[in-house]
């Protein structure tokens, strides 16, 4: 029988497993499969269709997956890491295996950790419109597509995330996820 640590690593597994598919396409006609066991090197999408599409992906997979590992293993009795930030350590790897980054921003309340207070322009702006009842945020640039996906805090959550409240209204956070875009080559000739 698995505990709890053994359940929620199985569930991190295979959100990484999901996760990895859905930067790792298979391969197409005219991009043949990499036959040797050499680690293979990201696959940066090649449109902002594509990018957005991966970021959604990414956005609900992560967003189920929290959703349920705070329902059935988070105890706030015990003294476990909570769920958010284990999936810090999912971030990272993600990021250092598919060069994708992701990050928790608070959006209706107080930061429960100073990192996750929105920090650049585009996290900022994107907070005002998530505050408004939008469930999603993106833009694109040359180089990269982010996109702020809203993660509900229901009642249950506030007990930690709005100690002194004084209605048990939702709130929410945000999932951003900055995608990096492939640049066709006449970009890349043109720089």
């Amino acid at each position: 029988m698995m505990n709890k640590s053994s359940h929620t690593l199985a569930i991190f597994t295979v959100l990484i497993v999901s996760a990895a598919s859905v930067f790792h396409p298979i391969a197409t006609a005219d991009e043949p499969a990499n036959a040797s066991s050499e680690e293979v090197s990201p696959q940066k999408p090649k449109s902002v269709a594509e990018a957005r599409q991966q970021a959604k992906m990414l956005y609900e997979t992560v967003h189920g997956m929290l959703q349920i590992v705070h329902r059935d293993f988070f105890d706030e009795e015990e003294s476990l890491k909570i769920p958010s930030a284990s999936f810090e350590e999912v971030f990272e790897e993600i990021k250092h295996t598919q060069g994708v980054s992701m990050r928790w921003i608070s959006v209706n309340t107080e930061a429960m950790n100073v990192d996750n207070e929105p920090k650049t322009k585009f996290e900022k702006d994107a907070v005002k419109e998530l505050i408004t009842g939008k469930e999603e945020y993106e833009s694109a640039t040359d180089e990269a597509f982010q996109f702020v996906g809203t993660i509900r805090l229901s009642s249950r959550c506030l007990k930690c995330h709005v100690p002194r409240r004084s209605n048990n209204k939702d709130r929410a956070a945000g999932l951003v996820i900055s995608i990096p875009l492939k640049k066709t080559e006449v970009e890349a000739a043109a720089q």
